[in-house]
C-alpha cells in the first residue's frame, strides 16, 4: 500500500502551484521602466518620451496627468487614469513624459510597467509581485480595447479598479489609453431591439458602456487640434533642433495623413531632420 499523503502537505503544495512565480533576475527597484509579457518582465534602461515642455496644445491634460503621477511618486492619494480621445494627440507620450520627469528628480520613487495587450489576464500575478516592492508604480496599458463578445475582461478591470478580490495593490495605479471614452466598442444595433424584449433605452445603453470608464478617478479627454495649435506643436519640436519649416507645407503634411495631431507634427519634424541631414 502506498503511504497516505498528509492533507496539510497536499494543501501547501497546491497553494505553491497557484502562487505567482517570482520574476527571475528583475530588479524592480532600480530601472525606470519594464515590460510585462504575462509571465516575466523585461527591464528597460530608459523611457522614450519627449520632454513635457515639447508637448503643446494639451496644457490642461498635461497639468492633470503630471500632478497625479507626481502624487503617486510621493505616496500620496492618487487616481487610476483613463486617457481617452483622438489618436495621435499625445495620450501615451504625456504619460511617459510625466513619469520620466518625475524620475529626473527621484529615479527610485516611481517605476513604469507597460503590460502587453495579450497579458491582461495575468495582471493579478503582476500585482502580487509589485505589492511586495518598496516603490510606487504606474501600470501602463496602451490602446486598450475589448472585443464585442468579451464580457470577462471588462469585469475583471472593474474589479481591479474598485476593490475586488484581485484589486491592485496600494503602491500601484493603472493608466489606460483608449480612443474611446467608454473603452468598449459600440455595436451598431445597440439602440435597436434587445432579443425581442423591446427597444433599449439609449441612456441605459450609454450608461452601461461608460460604467467601466467611471471606475477611473481621473479621466482626461484629448481632442483634434486646430491649425494654429498644430503649427505650435510643429514649432515646439522643430525649434530646439534648429529646423525651419513652412507653415503651408506642414499643414499639407497633416492633410495627407488625414489628421492634425502631435503624431503627424512629429513625423513632419522627422522628415525635416532627414532632409537637413540631422539625426534625432
Amino acid at each position: 500500500m502506498s503511504k497516505p499523503v498528509d492533507p496539510i502537505a497536499r494543501i501547501a503544495a497546491a497553494l505553491e502551484r497557484l502562487a505567482p512565480q517570482p520574476t527571475v533576475g528583475v530588479d524592480w527597484l532600480a530601472k525606470p521602466a519594464y515590460v510585462w509579457d504575462g509571465s516575466d518582465a523585461r527591464e528597460l534602461p530608459s523611457i522614450d518620451a519627449p520632454s513635457l515642455d515639447e508637448l503643446r496644445g494639451i496644457d490642461d491634460q498635461k497639468a492633470s496627468v503630471y500632478e497625479n503621477v507626481a502624487r503617486l511618486a510621493l505616496g500620496l492619494a492618487s487616481h487610476d487614469m483613463l486617457l481617452w480621445g483622438s489618436r495621435g494627440m499625445g495620450k501615451s507620450a504625456l504619460l511617459r513624459a510625466s513619469v520620466k520627469f518625475v524620475q529626473e528628480h527621484d529615479p527610485n520613487a516611481l517605476g513604469l510597467v507597460q503590460v502587453a495587450a495579450d497579458a491582461l489576464h495575468t495582471l493579478p500575478n503582476l500585482f502580487a509581485t509589485l505589492g511586495q516592492q518598496r516603490r510606487q508604480y504606474v501600470i501602463f496599458i496602451d490602446d486598450l480595447g475589448f472585443a464585442e463578445d468579451d464580457s470577462v475582461g471588462p469585469r475583471r478591470l472593474r474589479s481591479w479598479l474598485e476593490g475586488g478580490v484581485e484589486a491592485r495593490p496600494a503602491n500601484t495605479r493603472l493608466a489606460v489609453t483608449s480612443n474611446r471614452r467608454a473603452i468598449l466598442a459600440r455595436q451598431a444595433n445597440e439602440q435597436e431591439t434587445s432579443g425581442g424584449d423591446g427597444p433599449l433605452n439609449p441612456r441605459d445603453a450609454l450608461d452601461d458602456k461608460l460604467a467601466l470608464a467611471d471606475r477611473f478617478g481621473l479621466a482626461v479627454g484629448f481632442h483634434p487640434c486646430s491649425k494654429e495649435t498644430y503649427l505650435e506643436i510643429v514649432s515646439a519640436y522643430a525649434a530646439p533642433r534648429d529646423l525651419e519649416f513652412d507653415d503651408e507645407e506642414a499643414l499639407a503634411w497633416a492633410m495627407a495623413r488625414g489628421q492634425r495631431s502631435g503624431r503627424s507634427a512629429w513625423q513632419f519634424v522627422v522628415e525635416l531632420a532627414g532632409r537637413a541631414g540631422k539625426p534625432l
